[in-house]
């Protein structure tokens, strides 16, 4: 179904932040931001599972991808991309898995240019979508989404814990 609350498009990114693939060396500065988004959505990995997924998505890039954003020499948001493939599309896709900007730097164009980031990386690995997914509830990242163009649909998640 076409996103029909698109928009003219994506905030231009505030002067000052930088978006730039992340290093190893930044995954403690930004486990605060990460630990935020895990709370948001009412989780609690444990930190070392989160360093090792950050530093195998940082380091080995036929798992995926990590983007910080950087003001003022301090991490405020970051987004991490991974790769899967869809029967549906009978391709490899890249995935949103992550994406977070400290509530104090939102309404800048962060967000918009992590996405734009994570998409333009896509498209370099030749993929033709990229796809996430968001909580019902989360009004305001869907405001976000529906600036870039994506369009979205109703499927219900499920997850078997193993």
């Amino acid at each position: 179904m076409p996103n029909e609350k698109a928009t003219a498009g994506p905030r231009k990114l505030a002067e000052g932040v930088e978006i730039r693939l992340a290093r190893t060396d930044e995954i403690e500065e930004m486990l605060p931001l990460i630990r935020a988004y895990c709370e948001f959505y009412e989780t609690e990995p444990n930190d070392a599972g989160l360093r090792e997924m950050f530093e195998t998505l940082i380091t080995d890039p036929g798992q995926g991808a990590v983007f910080i954003a950087r003001e003022d020499d301090r991490a405020v948001g970051f987004a991490t991309v991974d790769w899967k493939w869809s029967s549906l599309k009978a391709a490899q896709l890249g995935y949103l898995e992550d994406l977070f900007v400290d509530p104090a730097a939102r309404g800048r164009g962060i967000a918009d240019t992590l996405i734009e980031a994570c998409a333009e990386l896509c498209r370099e690995r030749g993929l033709t979508a990229m796809q996430w997914l968001t909580a019902p509830d989360n009004h305001r990242a869907q405001k976000v989404y529906n600036r870039t163009g994506a369009e979205f649909d109703t499927f219900i998640e499920y997850d078997l814990s193993l």
